[in-house]
């Protein structure tokens, strides 16, 4: 069956996750007059779940790890399930954050090896991305960034130079492999130091280059082959 993509924007803090995302909304209604679907990482669509998802998240510790995977998988399952599948044959779908992240919070938070955390999520989650998208930037530009914002936006034990500077090594170490993790689909390397509108066009130049935008004169309906 023909379909629509399946995009996630990956990054640290302040990469600008959040622009692209919104950037990508407004290509995609404005030139094919398709509106997007955009999630974020946790949906909180497996109710039993959510209480293990936010105590995983804010309060890790070897007692609750394991709860937490099962959360996760309980959860992006859902998010399939209910979101994403449903919506692939009639929009894109774009999320913020999908199991690169995870995979370098358990990395840093529980010393998990990433290929071991992938292997508890891929036991619950069989639907491949079509492009994970690698927004990169130096941890001191991207903090500098993410404290900028107004509102309660980072976190006291996430938002330091050492973690993040931990967390680029283990995004890059996962997208150096993306063979090793199938659920990835192809992975494209964004310089996120550039204007935003330069970071716009590499984004929306690697959906050209996996084939993932209609050219125009053809239907939006066949975008994607199904994969």
């Amino acid at each position: 069956m023909q379909r629509f993509p399946f995009i996630v924007i990956e990054g640290l803090d302040g990469t600008g996750k959040t622009t692209v995302r919104k950037g990508l909304f407004r290509l995609w209604e404005g030139l094919y007059g398709v509106t997007p679907l955009c999630i974020l990482t946790s949906n909180f669509l497996a109710a039993d779940a959510a209480a293990d998802i936010v105590d995983g998240k804010y309060q890790p510790s070897a007692d609750n790890r394991d709860r937490y995977l099962e959360a996760l998988v309980a959860d992006k399952a859902a998010t399939l399930a209910q979101l994403v599948r449903p919506a692939l044959p009639n929009r894109p779908v774009i999320s913020d954050r999908w199991l690169v992240s995870e995979l370098a919070f358990f990395a840093v938070k529980h010393g998990m090896k990433p290929g071991d955390t992938y292997e508890r999520l891929a036991a619950g989650i069989t639907q491949p991305v079509d492009l994970t998208l690698v927004l990169d930037l130096d941890p001191r530009d991207s903090l500098q960034r993410a404290h900028g914002r107004q509102g309660d936006a980072v976190r006291a034990d996430w938002d330091v130079l050492d973690v993040q500077a931990r967390v680029r090594q283990i995004y890059t170490a996962i997208v150096s492999e993306p063979v090793a993790y199938p659920l990835l689909g192809s992975v494209a390397h964004i310089d996120a130091s550039a204007s935003p509108g330069s970071v716009l066009d590499q984004v929306w130049q690697a959906l050209i280059a996996h084939d993932l935008v209609p050219r125009f004169g053809t239907p939006t309906e066949a975008v994607s082959d199904g994969r």
